[in-house]
Order: C-alpha cells, then sequence, then structure tokens
C-alpha cells in the first residue's frame, strides 16, 4: 500500500488549507483512514480519523476548524483546515490502517502557518 499525499504550505493565521492523501495497492474495504501531524520537539499526534463508513473522530484541538472526508471508490481522503492557528504548524501524515492491523504512512506534507 502506497499512501501519497499533497497540498501542504504556507498560510497566514486565520486561513485555510485542504489536504488529499490518495492511498493505491491492495486496500482491504474495510478501513481506517487518518491524518496525524508532528511540529518539532513534539511527538506525532492523531489529528482527525474517518471510517470506511464514515464515521470520524477528532483532536481536541481541531474541532470545529478542520472536517475530514474520504472518497471510498478514489481511495482518498482529505483534510479541510479552517482557522488555521500557528500551533498547526506541522509535518501532516496521512495514514491508513486496515482490517488486519497493519498500518501505512505517507510521505508527509509540511504545513506551516504563519504571518
Amino acid at each position: 500500500v502506497q499512501l501519497q499525499a499533497c497540498g501542504g504550505g504556507l498560510v497566514q493565521p486565520g486561513g485555510s488549507l485542504r489536504l488529499s492523501c490518495a492511498a493505491s495497492g491492495s486496500i482491504s474495504r474495510i478501513n481506517v483512514m487518518g491524518w496525524y501531524r508532528q511540529a518539532p520537539g513534539n511527538q506525532r499526534e492523531l489529528v482527525a480519523a474517518i471510517t470506511n463508513g464514515g464515521t470520524t473522530n477528532y483532536a481536541d484541538s481541531v474541532k470545529g476548524r478542520f472536517t475530514i472526508s474520504r472518497d471510498n471508490a478514489k481511495n482518498t481522503v482529505y483534510l479541510q483546515m479552517n482557522s488555521l492557528k500557528p500551533e498547526d504548524t506541522a509535518v501532516y501524515y496521512c495514514n491508513l490502517l486496515n482490517v488486519r492491523s497493519e498500518r501505512y504512512w505517507g510521505q508527509g506534507t509540511q504545513v506551516t502557518v504563519s504571518s
């Protein structure tokens, strides 16, 4: 399984970005796709996740600002990030957890929120 993420960049506080991540390869129909992030000096943390059935889970720090969605036909997950704050600055990684509890990671995309 390969995950290809894109959409990061530099944005001012209060701005928006949309990340996308396409999965390819042998993917079980039942899976969870999500986004994690890691800032310098911090551990990698869950941002948001979504099951193939559409159930979502968000970190408290992003609730009401970020929205995760997916297109099962395209094996693609999206993260719409609004009202971005400097503390959202991190490398964002997409992730896929399949029915066999195997976890796969994308290459990471940098999001920088700065004026």
